[in-house]
């Protein structure tokens, strides 16, 4: 491939691998060749025996009857689906793993005890007596009472109205959605509606699966993120700006390396705490490591670097699903923990190629060739990650005696930690001198990075990285969350010095706040903290969220997550760049709805652009536009 990757360090590894011999996701894209026209516009079906269906110009329906429009929604709404449920298996984990802490039954402690009081309160839970007879229930008392009402959340019956979304969204977006009919249920309950209508023979209109989507959405985000995330807060701390390493330099070959990989903090944050105690390092060293180390990797290390310092225990983040195969390619890792999500399949061949044990941590995760499996249990969480540990050390001895790697690799410093509670903090703790700067234009508007990376029209994080470029230069602020994130991580984007790179206007906010022209918000479950932030704002203006001069922007999307979260942002009034073309270009209809008509329903619409310029172009027409009509 001519473009790999953004960042030398992978491109360096990716020789190794390819060199090695070794499966990788770069040779095997390749390897694909053109892909079927057929599958990429979204007009093939094999739901049934009588297919597969394809449409053409010969065959313009399927042969149950549909036509290109609703097989195209069905196959894309089938995204949607997954996209949900993967969230909502990571909201349900939150919530048992709060009843369990509640109960005394895991190490963690409740870190935020005013957010859960907070979060108490807004579900009404906050009244009555504890069980010790004292005026209000204790700490523990309500991290169990709110794990039991998020659960319930999640199970709210598709034929009433999800409690979450009265409690979080804008009043005006709410009276839009009742209107469409499209205010939900659960997201268990939503998606077990959707998986039927979408079978064959059930709903075959373009239309009204496009109306179940956007349904669907928003029951993921208020039944699910946004819930997860205040509960991690709850648990683990919520995030405050601070610096931090990233990059695959962290990876120190003389040190035994434990890399928490996935979209859950829970095996991650155990792990640091048992990494830290004195017995475990003196184990290591024992071993003839230099110490213990823990590194995040995707998700699951964002999650760790938003609320754990940089210390001699946890060194930071590697980088985004496509540095996976590059980080194991070091030869210095020594177990390797997989949560639920972003665990590519071929990972079997690199333990003894790579001295490395594959671990999965959750009981979804498997792969050929591994075959040691500790499926987390917040009672448990304890004992296994000690068990991580010493397998971690027993590896390292056999790494050590095949002989240390030595790598010449990038470590890159990033200012992370950007939480709602942490931008109304550097701002004086109120939003009004964001919202001074944005009347005055030295902030033009404010655009999301929600994005996945793939190897789709460029190399890895390649497009993600341009886009941000451009806005920055003309003034727009830009939040960042998702593998799109841990791309302007490494880049350099994310610091300090980026000011420098921004335009002259944002450049001067920046350096008066003393942040960087990206602030790095967290993972792709982050959608729902930074949705309160725009929703904050536009309560404070008194404007709906369609009217601010906000967008977003996937510009790598990659899989089903990514196409829940942006089906949101059209529902909740947003301009929504994506990139690469999600699978519909054979549907004109469908496309048509997705990128102009539905901005007459919700005041959201898709934008389409692989040119990163072009993206840009769009962005700031669109904010300019909303800062017209709003007469700043």
């Amino acid at each position: 491939m001519e473009n790999i990757s953004a960042h030398e360090s992978v491109r360096k590894m990716y020789e190794k691998l390819h060199a090695d011999g070794v499966t990788n996701t770069f040779d095997r894209f390749e390897a694909q060749g053109v892909r079927c026209r057929f599958c990429s516009d979204g007009v093939s079906c094999r739901l049934c025996s009588n297919g597969p269906c394809r449409i053409s110009k010969k065959a313009d329906r399927g042969a149950c009857g549909i036509n290109a429009d609703g097989m195209a929604m069905r196959n894309f709404l089938h995204l949607n689906i997954m996209g949900t449920t993967a969230y909502t298996y990571h909201a349900k984990e939150v919530a048992m793993t709060l009843k369990a802490t509640g109960k005394g039954q895991t190490p963690f402690t409740i870190r935020d005890e005013t957010k859960l009081r907070d979060f108490a309160g807004k579900l009404g839970l906050n009244s009555g007596k504890g069980l010790s007879g004292t005026e209000e229930p204790s700490v523990n008392e309500l991290a169990v009472k709110v794990g039991d009402a998020i659960l319930q959340g999640i199970h709210t019956d598709s034929d009433e109205a999800l409690g979450m979304v009265g409690i979080f969204a804008p009043g005006s977006r709410q009276k839009v959605w009742r209107e469409l009919g499209i205010l939900p249920g659960g997201p268990i309950e939503e998606s077990m509606d959707m998986t039927t209508c979408s079978m064959t023979n059930i709903d075959g209109d373009y239309v009204s699966l496009a109306k179940k989507a956007l349904r669907l959405s928003i029951a993921t985000i208020y039944g699910s993120l946004v819930p997860l995330e205040l509960g991690q807060d709850i648990l683990f701390g919520t995030p405050l700006p601070h610096e931090h390493e990233v990059d695959l330099g962290i990876i120190d070959p003389e040190y035994i390396n434990i890399v928490a990989n996935g979209h859950e903090p829970f095996i991650g944050a155990a792990l640091i705490a048992a990494a830290k105690k004195a017995g475990n390092q003196q184990k290591a060293k024992d071993a003839g490591a230099k110490g213990l180390h823990i590194i995040g990797s995707i998700e699951t290390g964002q999650e760790l670097l938003q609320r754990f310092e940089k210390d001699d225990v946890f060194v930071g983040l590697t980088g985004n699903w496509l540095s996976i195969e590059a980080a194991l390619a070091t030869e210095g890792i020594d177990v390797f923990a997989m949560d639920m999500n972003c665990s590519p399949p071929a990972l079997g061949e690199y333990q003894d190629k790579y001295n490395v044990t594959l671990v999965s941590v959750s009981k979804l995760v498997a792969m050929p060739g591994m075959d040691r499996q500790i499926a987390y249990k917040p009672e448990k969480v304890e004992a296994q990650v000690q068990e991580l540990i010493d397998l971690a050390i027993a590896n390292f001895k056999k790494r050590k005696a095949a002989g240390l790697a030595k790598n010449d690799l990038n470590r890159q410093k990033t200012l992370t930690g950007f939480s709602a509670e942490a931008i109304v903090s550097a701002l004086g703790g109120t939003l009004d001198p964001l919202l001074d700067v944005i009347k005055k234009g030295d902030i033009k508007g404010i655009v999301a990075l929600i994005s996945c990376t793939t190897l789709k029209d460029s190399g890895q994080d390649v497009n993600t990285i341009a886009i941000t470029k451009e806005l920055i230069k003309r003034d727009i602020l830009v939040m960042s969350a998702g593998c799109g994130n841990a791309a302007l991580q490494v880049a350099g984007l994310t610091t300090i010095d980026a000011q420098e790179l921004a335009g002259d206007r944002l450049k001067a906010v920046c350096e008066s706040l003393g942040i960087p022209p990206v602030l790095s918000m967290g993972t792709c479950t982050d959608t729902g903290r930074i949705i309160n932030i725009v929703t904050a704002v536009a309560d404070a203006l008194g404007v709906d969220p369609s009217q601010l001069p906000v967008a977003v922007t996937a510009p790598e999307y990659m899989e089903q997550k990514a196409t829940i979260d942006a089906v949101f942002a059209v529902a909740f009034g947003l301009y929504t760049h994506v990139a690469p073309l999600a699978p519909v270009a054979g549907a004109p209809n469908l496309v048509k709805l997705l990128t102009r008509d539905v901005e007459g329903l919700t005041g959201g619409k898709l934008a389409v652009e692989t040119d990163m310029v072009e993206a840009a172009d769009g962005i700031e027409a669109h904010i300019m536009e909303k800062r017209k009509a709003l007469g700043i």
